[in-house]
């Protein structure tokens, strides 16, 4: 009996620090995002993400990366790694940026990306 009480404590813990990982916080405020056009407002509004999309539109979308790499340039244009990853780490979604637009979005979570 009493280790039932103490796993269930135990689970209990656990639950609420993920939930509390997992909660979203304020990313931004109309009024930063007023001068974009209504549909990337629309998008970030709904937490999605879509190729031409601006670095600070997409961190007002999804906030910041988990990490971000440079890579090697492209054309003579910057390059730039934006990896998400999901709280469990099972899901992992990578955007690449060049001269600061979103142009590619590779994902192994189901439904992460905007349409």
């Amino acid at each position: 009996m009493r280790s039932r009480k103490g796993f269930y404590a135990i689970l209990f813990t656990v639950l609420c620090f993920l939930v509390g990982c997992a909660s979203s916080s304020i990313r931004f405020t109309q009024e930063e995002i007023k001068a974009y056009p209504l549909d990337v407002q629309e998008k970030i509004i709904k937490g999605e993400v879509s190729p031409g999309m601006t670095t600070q539109q997409v961190r007002y979308a999804w906030g910041s990366p988990d990490s971000v790499r440079q890579l090697e340039q492209e054309g003579g244009k910057s390059k730039e790694e934006w990896i998400y990853t999901s709280v469990l780490g099972a899901f992992k979604t990578r955007l690449v940026f060049i001269d600061g637009k979103l142009t590619y979005i590779i994902s192994t979570e189901p439904g992460r990306v905007g349409k």
